[in-house]
């Protein structure tokens, strides 16, 4: 025995090679089935029917390969390092500690697991598409305060993980939980509702209970409470790891929305631009972004000329003073836009200063033509790879490393050993790499993708602006401007841009010509594509995207899969595995199509999702404990690292285009209808199953 272990101590490099090659590439390519599918479809609808192509392709193509190695190696190492850990305290502390301790574990598990979710970072990304003035509470939750956003959430699981234990230590019915949990948050979001600034919170709120279960937190949960069940002797029971989910999913809505009622009194009512930035605003204001600089700087990026004057006491001459000296005084550039750079600040004066503000910075009319004519396309997005990867990787290691800490505590605690302690630590060190290429693939290609899908979506029924595709033309001559009269009689201003050979008719805006340097800044436009009975033609082709794109992205999550497997088991194969699966992918197909209807006509989501739950409770109450546990966790799994930042993504592209406030909510609602759609048909099988034990 001891020569055939040496003898594989001794393998030479080329053999450990042709070993680890076949194992990796297994690896990467069921990451490559994960994403594929819903990438090509989001490329293909784009290019194809949008005729749009992808803007910064190459950056966005490399941010998803970078996916797909970190979730590749995120999952080896959560299954080498944090399964093997929770797996045993799973199996090992219910036997060891008393219920109270057992609670307290339970507890402080929910709110590490919460952290460690490779989707939670998408939620501050989230934050960059809400205007601090249109829903204060709502930015002052996504940004001041991600962090305590990131606890509330985090809170909310492990009560709800506290909640589940107690349901397998005393073999509770999941009913008496959804009786009170569903309504509790529904007279909640409706009391929330009334308010104008909770109001916007609820959309987050609900999202939240999708990206909490994930693939670290779903693992973990039910390894706990798999080890509990055999403990207390109920791990036989059908169907009796189910219920977990459901509760993480439903407790961070109550605690997301607490979290905002503490906030709301240090926060401004919802308003106008020029009035959140006039003085009888400042002091909230400015305490929302910790400083006086930091305001600025947001308003120079976010707020018209004329409304950024409105901070200094002197106006447009003090403003004009204030922009002058971010030239010579790099600190101040530090503290107003985070960085020292100068390139910063002119980038920021040619893509969104006004003329005078440009000559400021860059001193005369011809350096400003300059410039101009050096950044003539603003187009695509642009890759900091070295500051985002160092940004990702802190994050992972502070997501990561606490829980791993607290986890190997206890095993200390109660005196058990460290299993296969050299594996536990290179998946530690795995899960760490991989959860910082997750975050940076996120943030540079998939989220990009999912914001420019979700942008030009609108297009289809109606004319939006395409503003990443924004062109300083220099030399610009008002003499080729042309007149023509539309159909409402109104004279109507256009030039002709010559591009891709063929001449474009441009619609000519006042606005975007600048006299001193003669620039003229063009925002192309686009759209509707499908203009027939007023855009519903083109509302309905989105409602399809919507659909297609939840029902493909469904079927391609794996632990959809395997919990369709698990399914078709304890139901001794009266609800077979593929039933099962395109129920649920049917089901957040017409979840995301219903949450395209909030941001298309600006439904209030309570009006969306208020209706299939109180049909919920009423399927909860005539189905069997068996299909309630099941039917009610199967929303977890369309929650996967992949569909949330996309899905995500694609919302708050589409209703900044819309011009709805926020585009939270597409997540809820492909969390409720799945629901709806398993447990309608597990009644039908149930009575399937019914019938035949008769006939038997």
């Amino acid at each position: 025995m001891s020569t055939q272990n040496r003898s594989l101590l001794n393998l030479s490099w080329g053999d450990k090679v042709s070993l680890l090659v076949p194992y990796v590439r297994k690896k990467i390519l069921e990451q490559v089935k994960a994403v594929a599918l819903i990438v090509i479809y989001l490329v293909v609808f784009q290019t194809l029917i949008l005729g749009v192509e992808i803007a910064g392709a190459l950056v966005v193509a490399s941010g998803i390969a970078v996916i797909v190695v970190g979730l590749a190696l995120f999952m080896e190492g959560l299954f080498l390092g944090l399964m093997p850990l929770g797996e045993t305290l799973g199996a090992r502390l219910p036997r060891k500690a008393g219920k109270p301790l057992l609670l307290a574990f339970a507890f402080i598990l929910g709110v590490g697991v919460t952290f460690a979710e490779p989707a939670i970072g998408v939620l501050q990304l989230a934050g960059a598409s809400i205007r601090a003035w249109d829903a204060p509470l709502l930015f002052d939750l996504l940004n001041g305060h991600s962090f305590a956003l990131k606890v509330a959430v985090g809170v909310g699981v492990g009560i709800a993980v506290v909640a589940g234990m107690l349901r397998f230590l005393f073999d509770w019915s999941l009913k008496p939980y959804l009786y009170i949990g569903v309504p509790g948050a529904m007279l909640l979001s409706l009391w929330a509702a009334t308010d104008p600034n909770l109001g916007f919170v609820n959309g987050l709120a609900w999202d939240c209970g999708g990206v909490t279960t994930g693939p670290v937190t779903v693992p973990l949960v039910l390894a706990l409470g798999i080890g509990i069940s055999r403990a207390v002797g109920q791990g036989d029971s059908e169907s009796g790891g189910f219920g977990v989910v459901t509760l993480a999913s439903l407790f961070p809505v109550v605690t997301v929305i607490l979290l905002a009622v503490a906030l709301g009194p240090t926060v401004p009512k919802p308003q106008s631009a020029a009035d959140f930035l006039s003085p009888s605003q400042r002091t909230q204001a400015q305490a929302m972004f910790g400083s006086h600089e930091a305001l600025v700087g947001y308003a120079l990026t976010h707020a018209k000329v004329e409304d950024q004057a409105r901070l200094f006491t002197g106006g447009r001459p003090e403003l004009d003073d204030y922009v002058a000296l971010l030239k010579t005084d790099s600190a101040l550039r530090l503290r107003v836009f985070g960085t020292e750079s100068l390139e910063t600040l002119n980038k920021w004066a040619i893509r969104q200063g006004d003329p005078g503000q440009r000559l400021l910075v860059f001193g005369s009319a011809e350096a400003v033509a300059q410039a101009v004519r050096q950044n003539s396309t603003l187009a695509g997005p642009t890759a900091d790879w070295g500051e985002v990867s160092l940004r990702n990787a802190l994050a992972s290691l502070q997501a990561i490393l606490p829980l791993v800490a607290f986890l190997l505590i206890v095993l200390f605690l109660i005196r058990e050993k460290l299993p296969r302690a050299d594996e536990v630590a290179l998946g530690v060190v795995l899960a760490i790499a991989g959860m910082t290429l997750f975050g940076v693939g996120n943030e540079l290609g998939l989220s990009q993708l999912g914001g420019q899908v979700g942008t030009n979506l609108p297009s289809a029924f109606q004319r939006v602006e395409m503003t990443d595709k924004t062109v300083n033309l220099p030399s610009f001559d008002p003499s080729v401007v042309h007149k023509a009269v539309g159909a409402d009689g109104k004279i109507q201003e256009f030039f002709y841009v010559n591009q891709n050979g063929g001449y474009l008719a441009v619609a000519y805006e006042p606005k975007g010509y600048d006299a001193v340097t003669g620039t003229y800044t063009m925002v192309p436009t686009r759209g509707p594509l499908f203009p027939a009975n007023n855009g519903l033609a083109g509302i309905l082709l989105v409602l399809l995207f919507a659909f297609v794109m939840g029902y493909g992205a469904t079927l391609a999550e794996p632990a959809l899969n395997a919990l369709g497997a698990t399914v078709e088991t304890l139901t001794v194969g009266t609800f077979k595995k593929g039933l099962l699966m395109h129920t649920v992918a049917f089901g957040v197909g017409m979840g995301l199509a219903v949450g395209v209807v909030k941001l298309v006509w600006d439904v209030p989501l309570l009006w969306l999702i208020v209706p299939p739950y109180i049909l919920l409770m009423g399927l909860t109450f005539v189905s069997t404990n068996e299909f309630v546990n099941i039917g009610w966790d199967s929303a977890g799994v369309t929650t996967g690292p992949i569909t949330v930042p996309l899905v995500l993504a694609l919302g708050l592209g589409l209703g900044a285009q819309t011009g709805v406030v926020e585009g939270f909510g597409m997540l809820a609602a492909a969390s409720a209808y799945p629901i709806l759609a398993v447990l309608s048909v597990g009644l039908v099988v149930g009575r399937r199953k019914k019938n035949l034990r008769k006939e038997g």
